[in-house]
């Protein structure tokens, strides 16, 4: 099915409805769950380090990430002298607009199995569980995650300081390293899908675990979009734009109050928008066993018992592995990840190229080894020119 039923026959205030309330339900649902996410990290790192954690606000200290917003909400928003006032009111809200700008295209429910196009009726109107669907979700997604980077940047560049300019100057530096290996991780699921659809990505996934993409790809391309995806979050170990040791706070040293508080929301939100594109990706989005019939009720559960798993990944992460000097993080971004998923980006468009034309398979698959070998020797060269010029450069000083 191609584009969203909802709007197949013109739009009139029904479909409005309907619309309105799909962006409330996504838009309060990433709102709980962010509550639901600072609790579950602090409560399972304290679990990992032999602490209690919080347990007073609440049952279990489940409203303890509300305790600390209406706190946040009532302190004294405090700016700099020497701050840009309306860029530094503004970066907050550039991070926490793109997250759910990025969860808006991403499919939560709906049955992808037994034929069905993964609709849902609500109030007699059949849709899909996603705010938008649009031909270019895939761009859309890819663009968010660009954007973000400018709250980032402009915070640490508006606030007139120095910890948090070295720390916005961090953030971009790593973005830039770290998207071009998401986006060709991206780019080998596009080509398997055919499409740029996120539900279109979903329902070529439908048919069983074995044509999910994380094991129809290899895993090579979901390993290197998850480790790209740790970064692009600032999550550690990739944390350095805000390491506590080197810059006080990093970006947002400077802020306080509720401005302050936006930064917190959108960090754990973006952790969540990108968890649910994982499970999107290469996890079949929704896709699961139904039991009973529940075709309404089993594809969200399972969505959201992936996304937890990849939540409990990231939280594993910080948890466990130390933060990354900043010449591993560049090395590791420029000479492993973007090599890796441009030679596995290559094979995957071979595959398809000679499935689609019958092309001959020795002559196929001969012709991206002699090429694989030629980069690998071309890579290695490289990098023992660029170790010798940095020795030599060390030997000078």
């Amino acid at each position: 099915m191609n584009g969203d039923p909802l709007y197949i026959d013109g739009v009139d205030l029904g479909d409005l409805g309907v619309m309105a309330l799909k962006v409330v339900i996504a838009f309060v649902f990433l709102l709980v769950a962010t509550m639901f996410m600072v609790w579950f990290e602090r409560k399972l790192i304290s679990d990992m380090q032999n602490r209690i954690g919080p347990n007073v606000a609440g049952p279990w200290g489940l409203l303890q990430t509300f305790a600390d917003g209406v706190k946040f909400f009532f302190k004294e928003d405090l700016r700099p002298e020497n701050a840009d006032p309306l860029v530094f009111r503004l970066a907050p809200y550039i991070s926490a607009v793109t997250a759910f700008l990025s969860f808006a295209v991403v499919p939560i429910g709906g049955s992808f199995g037994d034929g069905s196009s993964g609709t849902v009726t609500i109030f007699g109107r059949e849709t899909f569980l996603q705010v938008a669907d649009p031909p270019i979700g895939i761009l859309l997604l890819l663009a968010m995650s660009s954007i973000a980077v400018y709250g980032v940047m402009l915070a640490g560049w508006a606030s007139g300081s120095k910890y948090p300019l070295i720390g916005s100057v961090r953030a971009s530096a790593q973005a830039i390293s770290y998207e071009a290996a998401l986006g060709m991780a991206t780019v080998v699921v596009v080509v398997l899908a055919g499409t740029l659809s996120t539900h279109g990505i979903v329902e070529a996934q439908s048919g069983g675990i074995t044509r999910w993409f994380v094991v129809s790809s290899g895993i090579v391309p979901f390993i290197v979009f998850l480790i790209a995806a740790t970064a692009e979050l600032n999550r550690p170990p990739f944390d350095l734009v805000e390491a506590e040791q080197e810059l006080v706070g990093g970006f947002h040293t400077e802020y306080s109050s509720i401005r302050f508080a936006l930064f917190f929301l959108a960090e754990f939100m973006n952790v969540i928008t990108m968890s649910a594109i994982m499970v999107t990706l290469f996890f079949g989005g929704p896709a699961g066993p139904i039991f009973f019939g529940m075709t309404w009720f089993w594809p969200t559960i399972w969505f959201l018992l992936k996304v937890l798993a990849f939540l409990f990944v990231f939280v594993w992460f910080r948890a466990t592995l130390p933060r990354l000097r900043y010449d591993q993080l560049m090395h590791l971004g420029w000479k492993v990840l973007i090599p890796l998923i441009l030679f596995w980006l290559m094979f995957i468009s071979l595959k398809e190229l000679r499935a689609a034309y019958d092309w001959n398979w020795v002559a196929t698959y001969g012709a991206a080894l002699i090429a694989l070998l030629a980069g690998t020797a071309l890579l290695v060269a490289g990098l023992r020119a660029g170790d010798r010029a940095y020795e030599d450069e060390m030997e000078d000083v």
